[in-house]
């Protein structure tokens, strides 16, 4: 496998040609990271909250963490390397979760341009669709997104 660029602040549509490649840098999902996830976002559910639930009768063994907190996590992480103060909306998204992923698991997230093209409405800015895999030891997470910028 070739090497995969690592990017810092912000990527302008110019600069993001079908094809390209990039990597964010890696981030560690803590306990801490989960408590705080479940309770701002309301999913205080027992497979999140309960010790002896996950420990005796949950289908998934160990501290693992709802998707959408490992989407949210790599969505900042895409925003704080590539989006940073050049992004202006996220259009959509389709997204495959593969497995769980843990308290415990770092993660980071590979794009690839798919897409690339002036906006019809605004000459001055681009829309670009990313394939996007967001990965840890343990899961992969696939998506597709779109962006203005």
């Amino acid at each position: 496998m070739s090497e995969i660029e690592t990017v810092g602040l912000g990527i302008y549509f110019d600069d993001l040609p079908v094809g390209r490649k990039f990597k964010t840098v890696g981030r560690t999902i803590t306990e801490p990271d989960l408590v705080n996830f479940i309770s701002c976002t309301g999913m205080l559910e027992v497979a999140f909250t309960n010790l002896e639930f996950i420990a005796n009768e949950s289908a998934i063994r160990g501290r693992f963490v709802p998707g959408a907190l490992v989407y949210s996590f790599a969505e900042g992480l895409v925003m704080q390397s590539a989006v940073q103060g050049v992004g202006l909306a996220f259009l959509n998204m389709n997204l495959d979760i593969k497995a769980p992923t843990f308290v415990g698991d770092t993660i980071h997230v590979e794009c690839e341009v798919i897409e690339s093209e002036l906006s019809k409405t605004h000459h001055d800015r681009g829309l670009v669709r990313t394939r996007t895999t967001s990965s840890s030891r343990t899961a992969v997470y696939h998506s597709s997104i779109r962006r203005s910028g």
